[in-house]
């Protein structure tokens, strides 16, 4: 592979990851339809936003993990290509700023549409895009991340693009946000796991790392039980949509996942672990979207 060739640059925005990014803007688009309120320019804007801060933070993750010296030779997951010498660390950095200003643009005009509560959530993605690995403290350094990819991949982004859309703002959008935020977690999770041995002999204090392997495990599967409840809350507060009960059907498609967390998957092997559960947040998405509109 050729430095700055277009293979190295798909395999630093770890498209296996974007399914964070897509869920909450697309189920928060769903149930503003529903509602009479969608507004297509503002969903494709909020979408755009959303998948910049995602890939802006994996490049932004790629180029400081590789400054820290946190990448090794012994990595198990995708390679990083700053770390690999396939990207330059100018070419990365340049690539940051863009990826960031995009998704800075796309938010003005949403600022314009729905005004300071966009302001405060699109300068807080960004900024926490970059100090996830960026900076003195860094989110993923002090065993914090987990608590703001739940927040901001979850009811933070469904909220916010229900509200840039409608102009409104409910209780059952922020329960609704819960469940892409703990798909947001089980990613993450089954990553640190993967990376748990190599995270500690580089001092990368993960949430795992300070508690374990099996605090990990639990964790995640706490994270879907907790996605598949929230069908359960939303019925209960909207009766009305008991449709969005078809969305329990991703407890099938989940066990795949599970039965590697809890059978001994280890290191390279949880990159399988890891496409599966972007593979059940896909799926938990599309019956979402299908039982909410029915």
């Amino acid at each position: 592979m050729r430095q700055n060739s277009l293979s190295a640059w798909a395999l630093a925005a770890r498209p296996k990851t974007l399914p964070a990014a897509i869920s909450p803007v697309v189920m928060g688009t769903a149930m503003a339809y529903a509602d009479q309120g969608a507004h297509w320019l503002t969903a494709l804007l909020a979408l755009f936003g959303a998948l910049m801060i995602q890939i802006g933070t994996n490049l932004a993750n790629d180029y400081f993990d590789h400054k820290k010296g946190k990448d090794t030779h012994q990595r198990l997951g995708p390679t990083r290509v700053t770390q690999a010498g396939l990207v330059s660390d100018r070419g990365m950095r340049i690539a940051i700023s863009v990826v960031f200003g995009a998704a800075f643009l796309a938010g003005i005009y949403l600022v314009y549409r729905a005004g300071w509560p966009i302001v405060i959530i699109g300068l807080l993605s960004l900024l926490f895009g970059l100090i996830y690995t960026a900076g003195p403290f860094p989110l993923a350094y002090v065993g914090i991340a987990d608590l703001f990819a739940f927040l901001f991949f979850g009811p933070i982004a469904l909220a916010g693009s229900y509200y840039a859309q409608t102009l409104t703002m409910n209780w059952t959008v922020l329960v609704a946000g819960l469940a892409p935020g703990c798909f947001s977690l089980a990613l993450l999770t089954v990553n640190n796991l993967r990376d748990v041995d190599e995270d500690r002999g580089t001092r990368k204090r993960t949430l795992i790392v300070r508690m374990g392997k099996t605090y990990g495990r639990y964790q995640y599967l706490g994270s879907l039980i907790g996605a598949a409840i929230i069908p359960l809350l939303l019925w209960n507060i909207r009766p009305e949509h008991a449709g969005v009960l078809i969305t329990l059907l991703m407890v099938f498609f989940a066990i795949p996942a599970i039965r590697g967390i809890f059978g001994g998957a280890t290191g390279r092997a949880l990159n399988h672990t890891l496409a599966l559960t972007g593979r059940t947040q896909l799926i938990y998405t599309l019956l979402f979207i299908t039982g909410w509109l029915l």
